[in-house]
């Protein structure tokens, strides 16, 4: 693995991190959910304290302190470091078997270079807090070598910064499943359309047929539309009812287009896919069939002023989505 001059991944210390290693990196913004100041750390190293607690504050929509130790957790590896923990509290008011899964980071000020040394588990793992374990953190936070080396900025005038990030991970239940079904069931329609050359609308729209859980129609121009107007036949597929659909909700559909050779059977057809979307709900072709060929009688489009079209969804998207 090859890390950048402002990233370290260390070996874990203790078995406290079942194996996962520990992250260490440098940021400007500073941390999301607490700060703890202090001001004359060697004073504090000498009260004879072996662990400082701080307030409580609020993430997650739980209640957690920071634990230092400031000589080291000298009961986990922690001689010669800063040792310190994320503890949840107030516990006595979760149910029985509460479980918290977090991710967080701990957080060192650099006062010389106005950034953050961030330490945090490798790869992104999650620690569950439960009754039984109600702390995680790091016995070697940072080296009392490095907090005291006069040419950093991590203790300046005696005077040090902590941080926390903590970001809960709820299971809300919620997913979405998009499936690509092939030869959806009842994926075909026909429509015939009577009295062709008696037609005096511009367009016309099929009955409407449910295709994938979705209602679809046929949109037909007999004399073609914009520049293909009297020279040939317009034939489109339409998602209709778009309105229902979520916000950027789009369908796939991979569909072929046909008018019937009711002589020979010699249908004329095209195939095409699109997105549909509530911005676009239309598509197929400005001239699908040539005026001169729809009307030859030998190619046997119209049979008794009757056309016939069919549409046949070969490909279609569906998602499912669960609350």
């Amino acid at each position: 693995m090859v890390l950048s001059d402002m990233e370290t991944i260390c070996k874990p210390t203790s078995s406290a991190h079942n194996e996962v290693g520990i992250s260490r990196s440098e940021r400007d913004l500073p941390p999301a959910h607490y700060l703890f100041k202090i001001q004359s750390y060697s004073v504090l190293m000498n009260t004879g304290v072996e662990k400082y607690e701080t307030n409580v504050f609020q993430a997650g929509g739980y209640k957690w302190r920071l634990i230092l130790y400031p000589n080291g957790n000298l009961h986990s590896n922690g001689s010669g470091y800063v040792s310190l923990y994320l503890a949840i509290a107030d516990t006595d008011k979760l149910s029985n078997g509460w479980e918290v899964d977090v991710h967080f980071k701990l957080f060192v000020f650099d006062k010389k270079n106005n950034n953050y040394l961030t330490i945090q588990d490798a790869n992104g793992a999650v620690r569950k807090f439960h009754e039984m374990k109600t702390e995680w953190g790091f016995e070697q936070l940072i080296s009392l070598e490095t907090l005291f080396d006069s040419s950093k900025g991590y203790l300046v005038e005696d005077s040090c910064v902590f941080g926390a990030e903590v970001f809960v991970i709820t299971h809300s239940g919620k997913w979405e499943s998009l499936s690509l079904v092939k030869d959806p069931p009842q994926g075909s329609f026909t429509w015939k359309l009577e009295n062709f050359s008696k037609l005096d609308q511009s367009q016309y729209l099929s009955k409407s047929f449910t295709v994938g859980e979705r209602d679809w129609k046929l949109k037909v121009f007999p004399r073609g539309i914009e520049q293909e107007r009297g020279k040939g036949l317009s034939l489109y597929l339409e998602l209709t009812n778009c309105e229902r659909f979520p916000p950027n909700r789009r369908v796939y559909a991979k569909f072929k287009l046909r008018i019937l050779d009711q002589i020979h059977n010699k249908h004329h057809e095209r195939t095409d896919s699109h997105w549909f979307c509530a911005s676009g709900t239309l598509w197929g072709y400005r001239k699908f069939v040539p005026l001169v060929d729809l009307h030859d009688a030998a190619k046997g489009y119209l049979k008794d002023d009757t056309l016939i079209m069919e549409v046949q969804i070969l490909i279609i998207s569906i998602v499912k989505i669960s609350s």
